[in-house]
């Protein structure tokens, strides 16, 4: 884990926050413990937050205000790392901790996961769900999405493994060419080791994952997290608890959906039937 002393400041917004929370805990003499009791969370988040492993939410930042006296400044820098991102405000926080997961584990229902969409399946997707956005909306999503995908060709990149529903491959979004392509670009991914894929066969029926999408993401340094989404809104979930019931479940998903080579070749199979 990465030690408070250890952190430059100026590495990122997100490190220059957790050393301005360091000082002004220690300024008013308290430990990590006794600010947590005041702000409603552990002392290990605390710690988080001051070793840029986690970023508090807005609501977060207000309350150490209060605590800190520190008239408004956490709350402050908090705005304006959200104001700096170009992802949707719910979704903010969980983009960063996917950058920084050691593995990521996600049940995708309906569509191909951002972190593998190629541009054009994701803009055809966009303009199916906003008919009425600027094309210069969708040119930002595009990019920002793509600047997600970066994380898959690190040096050390993070443990990536997809449930998908066959209606994943069996829905156009777009012309058959962008489904294609979408579909080979999965298949070259899988062949080339960046992620793992299993797909769960419409003849599943009734199987372990229908309450709908997720992601687990774990850490090398700190607790695992899950993410959920719906269509305007999203949630980080980190209680011990409950992200252990989303582990088990994407266990159980793992379980009932095709092996991973069995599911390659349906991917393929469905990549075929789009070929212009």
């Amino acid at each position: 884990m990465t030690r408070p002393n250890d952190l430059n400041p100026w590495d990122s917004p997100r490190a220059f926050y957790g050393a301005e929370l360091r000082g002004k805990r220690k300024a008013a003499g308290l430990s990590q413990d006794e600010l947590g009791a005041l702000v409603f969370c552990s002392g290990a988040y605390i710690g988080q937050m001051e070793n840029a492993t986690r970023r508090p939410p807005l609501e977060m930042a207000r309350l150490l205000d209060a605590a800190l006296h520190t008239d408004g400044i956490l709350t402050q820098m908090c705005v304006a790392m959200e104001q700096a991102s170009q992802h949707a405000e719910y979704f903010r926080l969980a983009a960063e901790l996917e950058a920084m997961a050691s593995a990521i584990y996600q049940y995708a229902p309906m569509i191909v996961p951002g972190l593998v969409q190629t541009p054009g399946y994701t803009r055809a997707l966009i303009r199916a769900s906003r008919p009425f956005a600027s094309e210069e909306f969708i040119d930002k999503a595009v990019a920002t999405r793509r600047e997600r995908a970066q994380l898959l060709d690190r040096a050390d990149p993070p443990e990536v493994w997809f449930i998908i529903h066959e209606i994943v491959l069996n829905t156009p979004v777009g012309e058959a060419a962008i489904m294609h392509e979408q579909l080979g670009h999965l298949v070259q991914l899988i062949e080339q080791h960046h992620v793992v894929v299993q797909v769960i066969p419409m003849s599943e029926g009734a199987h372990p994952l229908m309450d709908g999408p997720f992601k687990v993401m774990t850490f090398t340094d700190a607790p695992p997290v899950v993410y959920t989404e719906s269509a305007y809104s999203g949630q980080l979930l980190d209680t011990p608890a409950v992200v252990a019931k989303y582990a088990k479940d994407y266990d159980l998903g793992r379980a009932v959906a095709l092996s991973p080579d069995a599911s390659l070749a349906m991917i393929r199979a469905a990549m075929e039937d789009f070929a212009p």
